[in-house]
This record gives C-alpha cells, structure tokens and sequence, in this order.
C-alpha cells in the first residue's frame, strides 16, 4: 500500500501548510487579483498604507495569490511554498522553538526529524522530515518539510513548504522565506 503511505505524508506536509497559515484568522482585506506579482515574483496586497511584498524567488519559479488570498511560489505549475500575509501582527511572531514545539504536538503519528532550527528576531525557520508511523510499527515514506515565519516590520509572513516537495525545493524555500522583504508604497 505504498500509495496510502504517500497519502499520509502528504496530508501531513499539507497540515503544517494550514498551520501556518492560520486557517482560522478571520480575513480583512480583499486578495489581490490572482495577475499581480506572477512575472516578477513580487506580491502586492491592499493594506493601509499600501504596500508591496517582495518575495526572491529562484530562478524559473513564479508566484500566484491563491483563492484564499495567500500567495503561492514555485516552478510554473507545481507551487512549492505557501506564504501567508499577517499585516500589522509582527509581534505575534512565533520563535523556532514554538514552531518546532507545534509541530511535535501536532504530529504525534508521525516520526518527526528535526533537520534544522534558526531564528533571531526577525525569522523563525524550521525544516523537517517527517515519516508516517505505520500500524505494523514500522514507517512510512520520509518527506521533508519547511515551517517558517518572518517579521518585516509590523508585518507577519508565515511560509509552509506544500506536499511533494524535495529536499532541493525545501532549500530554495528557506531562502525565499528568510529573505521576503516589504517594500514602501509609491
């Protein structure tokens, strides 16, 4: 059954995105049309005052805003790293120790691997592998992972790698994460 193990990984890779993003933070500002910021991989959503974020993106990825208004990046396609605009919660930023705290007490079903931690005042990173505990005992298929924050400001961005990444894609994507910056409105 290794494609229900597959499944498995992925729901959890998928769960740290939603964690992330704070799925229950109510929305107050419309999303951006889905054309802004696909080209150039820069990202601008109405906030008061109006502000551009800039995400650096590897060469041959591009982002998109989502439905659900957080922007997605990554090789035209196959979106690889989710981030999620906070505007004026800087201080709510989570240190890589909470993050990593979470995530152990999320995924109890899970063999954790803590690859790597950093943060300082300004970025939380956390990069995982994580593998499904199987009911013979034994575990699923390893996957890694990416769960991150930045403060730009008063601004939050929370990053959270998607399901079917690899580990080069969770590299790239740390450094996306670590480096998002805001720019001033024209």
């Amino acid at each position: 059954m290794p494609s229900l193990r597959h499944k498995g990984l992925r729901a959890a890779v998928l769960a740290l995105a939603v964690l992330a993003a704070g799925c229950s933070k109510k929305k107050e500002e419309p999303a951006p049309s889905p054309g802004s910021g696909t080209s150039t991989g820069t990202a601008e959503r109405p906030s008061a005052p109006r502000a551009g974020v800039k995400v650096p993106l590897p060469p041959g990825w591009s982002a998109l805003v989502a439905g659900d208004g957080s922007l997605q990046v990554g090789p035209p396609g196959q979106p690889v790293l989710r981030v999620d605009h906070r505007p004026g919660e800087g201080a709510k930023m989570p240190s890589a120790e909470q993050l990593a705290d979470s995530i152990s007490q999320q995924y109890s079903d899970f063999q954790v691997s803590l690859d790597q931690e950093e943060g300082d005042a300004n970025v939380a990173l956390v990069r995982i592998t994580l593998a499904p505990k199987l009911a013979d005992g034994g575990l699923g298929p390893h996957g890694p992972a990416l769960l991150g924050a930045r403060r730009v400001g008063d601004e939050l961005f929370l990053c959270a790698t998607l399901p079917g990444v690899t580990p080069e894609d969770v590299r790239l994507a740390t450094e996306a994460c670590r480096n998002i910056q805001v720019q001033a409105a024209p």
